[in-house]
């Protein structure tokens, strides 16, 4: 009887560590929700950047103002009926 009793111990414990410390645990199990969560609000970001680009894409395919826009404001274009002033401070 009381081997019985100490292997079925044995095996209890064997089974409550495997539960709490190893491989597919409790633990790696709340690190895994952790690391899931932290990949969907970094996916949400992604996601919200990419709606904003493709907004943008159309809008550069549809659109001569945004193309304008982008010219003036990165290679400094000036339309042929502007003057540019240069103000020095």
């Amino acid at each position: 009887m009381k081997i019985l009793l100490t292997s079925l111990a044995i095996i209890l414990l064997s089974l409550q560590s495997q539960l709490w410390l190893g491989e597919g645990s409790v633990r790696s199990l709340s690190l895994l929700k952790s690391e899931l969560a932290d990949q969907q609000a970094v996916n949400a970001d992604l996601q919200a950047r990419n709606r904003l680009l493709e907004i943008e894409v159309v809008d550069l395919k549809n659109g001569l103002e945004a193309v304008e826009e982008r010219a003036r404001s990165e290679l400094g274009m000036i339309g042929d009926d502007e003057v540019f002033y240069l103000i020095i401070e």
